[in-house]
């Protein structure tokens, strides 16, 4: 049966590194896997052509699709208008009840030395961060600010956090059995609820040891001891944060794929960085976030396995022979990795 993919290549880098995965995908599939791909406007480039940054045909698509592929979105020329992509992206995770975000972080032997950081400080280094995607901050109401006042309400329900806790354990099952809890219970009533339901899950799951940590302790913890932690869930604020801070583990943040789990519907799989407007159409971006993107894709909603270990395989393969894109040190541009990573799956 033809698996049906909706790509949303955004703004800025979003549809560059979107063709380089596509025409990946297209190689390393051949004869293996049934799939079709259409694209829709999205983010910026939405607003740019019907004036909202998401179209009720391109939520139709995404809502029939078996998964769904994003660029990137955002950029300085939307900062302050009326419409921006952000709110774009904010209803498609409400509309999808996109409620989990999935951002793994595994060290590399020979990224190693890209790394910021002291190589005994992220050797080892394999963790997911699982963050709750549709409550919290974001999502809260009351919300308005005006020249003198602004407010933000932080709300959630036993309901949402039950929902993304047990998603943990069970990841955790799979895993080394760790789970980190990340809160900031000592000042935060919806972290104290937080914390409370954690332990009571835990009881289901006795093989699994957790710990619970503060938010800032664990930002300190990351750059410290990053290959300590297994599976991290957290809010939704928390989530955002702490998953950028890890890229830095990893020398990159075009090295960072990530996933977002539907309730009931198909999953959206995207580059955890940004659209970086200043190098767009430079021919420089790094597609690997968006790549190791299409892999999860092909994990998680097609059970495709060996077809997305031969590519990511082939990924680090291509990085460590040739050093990679600028962002890594190296010098090829973004279709030299391209028809580099090519030449290694054909």
């Amino acid at each position: 049966m033809t698996k049906r993919i909706v790509a949303l290549a955004g703004d800025g880098i979003g549809p560059e590194i979107m063709t380089s995965a596509l025409e990946i995908l297209a190689v390393a599939s051949k004869g293996k896997f049934a799939y079709e791909v259409v694209s829709f406007p999205f983010g910026g480039a939405a607003i740019e052509q019907v004036g909202i940054p998401l179209p009720q045909e391109t939520l139709m698509a995404c809502q029939q699709a078996d998964a769904i592929l994003l660029g990137a979105i955002g950029g300085p020329r939307w900062e302050g208008a009326k419409e921006t992509p952000e709110s774009g992206l904010l209803a498609l995770r409400q509309a999808l009840k996109l409620y989990a975000n999935l951002r793994p972080t595994k060290m590399q032997t020979f990224l190693e030395e890209k790394s910021p950081l002291k190589a005994d400080k992220v050797r080892g280094t394999d963790f997911v961060i699982v963050r709750e995607l549709i409550g919290g901050l974001y999502f809260g109401q009351p919300k308005y600010y005006d020249s003198d006042e602004a407010i933000d309400t932080m709300n959630y329900t036993r309901k949402q956090i039950e929902q993304i806790v047990r998603l943990a354990f069970e990841l955790a099952l799979t895993r080394r059995q760790k789970l980190t809890s990340v809160d900031k219970a000592n000042v935060l009533a919806n972290s104290k609820l937080w914390r409370q339901i954690v332990q009571e899950v835990s009881e289901e799951y006795p093989s699994v040891e957790v710990e619970h940590i503060y938010v800032d302790a664990a930002a300190m913890k990351l750059m410290m001891a990053a290959p300590t932690f297994d599976v991290i869930v957290t809010e939704n604020l928390f989530g955002d944060i702490l998953s950028d801070q890890a890229s830095v583990i990893t020398g990159s943040l075009g090295l960072l794929a990530s996933a977002s789990l539907s309730i009931d519907g198909p999953a959206l799989y995207e580059p955890i960085h940004g659209s970086a407007p200043d190098i767009a159409g430079l021919n420089i971006a790094n597609p690997v976030s968006m790549i190791l993107s299409v892999c999860m894709m092909l994990r998680q909603s097609f059970q495709q396995i060996a077809l997305a270990d031969q590519i990511e395989t082939a990924t680090y393969e291509t990085i460590a022979a040739t050093g990679g894109t600028r962002d890594l040190g190296g010098q090829l541009m973004t279709s030299e990795f391209k028809q580099e990573l090519i030449k290694r799956l054909e």
